[in-house]
């Protein structure tokens, strides 16, 4: 009876709300299929949701403070932007967003002391967007006076779990590009420097997308625990595979079939745009699967190429996006020595200019040396074959081949003086000293 009115109930509040009871189970299935909640089956999500949704409508919300960095809002105007019928349709039905400057209704000390209270509390979770900028005390990002540092660190401490959403929050984001003048990191880097122990989950993106956050929300709300992590604590079911490895354009690279411009008949075919500076083999997130824009489109869809916006290393603020994928148009990337910044071209010309020049300057050395001029004197024997006859390297047995300038050739015996070569170094200078000073008088003497 307890299960009959239960299921009654659910579905007078899905009937409220424009969704209809098949409705309801494909959303659990889409959850299960791409949401990341993993090992879970369809009856199982539909009946904790079901609890959880008559749970929230009896007041029973779960408490989230969402704080914001150094960010531009992008990743809260994403989440905003989910329509119904979605997982963020009944995920926001179990959830009180207690705190939230860009979303609450309320503004001031009243939010100020909303978010005081729900920490005060506990039992919360802790969406975190934007980088975490160190230098200055903290004081670059302030809310109510107080630097965005010492607000995280009170909200993190207590918090049962951590989110940073967007790549910003993973480490920084383009604010840790190179200078990095507000020594910007990422949540989790910041709370291990500052001896918090509390699970951080890292969702990177810009934006991050929103239904990524959704199935968090859903494995932490409803299913009472933190989705599997890898070893950068991102969810393993969104980013353990390229996206290189699910785009829909794989084919096309494996046959060797790019874009290599726009406007061409190969862009209008949906050729591979690894050509283009597209950063999919290199970038970790399931975007050809989730989609954006509730699953209509996604980046490479729409005909640009990826630019690896999804690639944040936490542990390390100059792993971030813009630092390893920019100049998003070309192939490679910018290198880096110290403060000096040049690109891969600019290096292989300076070595091949480095090359020529040295090139040119052998070839005066062989020009003053005579060697261009023909008196160049080959040894009958090795110097070193000849002191060390013991050790002796060439083989000499074998008769010798003569090609005279006639064109006729002759086989002499192994050993042999050869004509026209002195036997020793000081005849053969003697010889090439000669033939320079003849050289030198025809000239003068202006015969050829």
């Amino acid at each position: 009876m307890k299960s009959e009115a239960t299921a009654s109930e659910l579905e007078n509040i899905l009937e409220l709300h424009g969704v209809t009871r098949r409705s309801f189970m494909k959303l659990c299935g889409a959850i299960v299929a791409a949401a990341g909640v993993s090992g879970l089956t369809v009856p199982r999500v539909a009946q904790a949701l079901e609890q959880s949704v008559i749970g929230a409508k009896e007041g029973n919300l779960y408490p989230v403070i969402w704080l914001e960095g150094a960010s531009c809002t992008g990743c809260t105007e994403a989440f905003a932007q989910l329509r119904v019928p979605d997982p963020a349709s009944l995920i926001l039905e179990m959830i009180s967003l207690n705190y939230n400057d860009v979303l609450s209704a309320g503004a001031g000390e009243s939010l100020e002391e909303a978010k005081s209270q729900t920490i005060a509390a506990g039992n919360y979770i802790l969406v975190y967007e934007g980088g975490i900028l160190q230098e200055w005390g903290g004081y670059a990002t302030r809310i109510g006076g107080r630097p965005s540092t010492e607000i995280l660190t009170e909200a993190a401490r207590d918090a049962n779990a951590v989110v940073a959403l967007g790549s910003c929050a993973v480490n920084g984001g383009w604010m840790a590009a190179h200078p990095n003048p507000s020594n910007a990191c990422g949540v989790q880097q910041y709370l291990t420097q500052a001896g918090i122990s509390t699970p951080v989950v890292n969702v990177p993106g810009c934006p991050a997308n929103p239904e990524w956050l959704v199935s968090i929300l859903t494995d932490v709300v409803v299913m009472n625990s933190l989705p599997q992590l890898n070893d950068q604590n991102k969810p393993a079911s969104l980013f353990d595979q390229t996206i290189h490895d699910l785009c829909p354009r794989r084919g096309h690279f494996e046959n060797g079939e790019f874009v290599r411009q726009y406007g061409t008949k190969e862009e209008s075919e949906n050729y591979c745009l690894y050509a283009m500076g597209c950063r999919g083999p290199q970038t970790r997130a399931a975007c050809p699967i989730t989609l954006y824009n509730d699953r209509r489109s996604w980046c490479v869809d729409a005909g640009a190429p990826c630019i690896g916006c999804c690639e944040a290393n936490p542990n390390d603020p100059g792993d971030n996006w813009v630092e390893v994928n920019a100049p998003f148009a070309n192939r490679h990337r910018k290198l880096r020595i110290g403060d000096w910044q040049f690109e891969p071209q600019t290096l292989c010309l300076a070595i091949t200019g480095i090359l020529a020049v040295c090139l040119v300057i052998h070839g005066f050395g062989m020009k003053k040396a005579g060697r261009l001029d023909g008196n160049v004197r080959f040894e009958k024997k090795r110097r070193w074959d000849a002191k060390h006859p013991d050790r002796s390297i060439g083989d000499y047995d074998e008769p010798l081949t003569i090609i005279h300038e006639d064109g006729t050739k002759e086989t002499v015996p192994a050993g042999t003086n050869l004509p026209g070569v002195p036997e020793s170094d000081e005849a053969w200078k003697k010889q090439h000293a000669a033939q320079v000073a003849a050289k030198k008088a025809d000239k003068k003497g202006g015969r050829k």
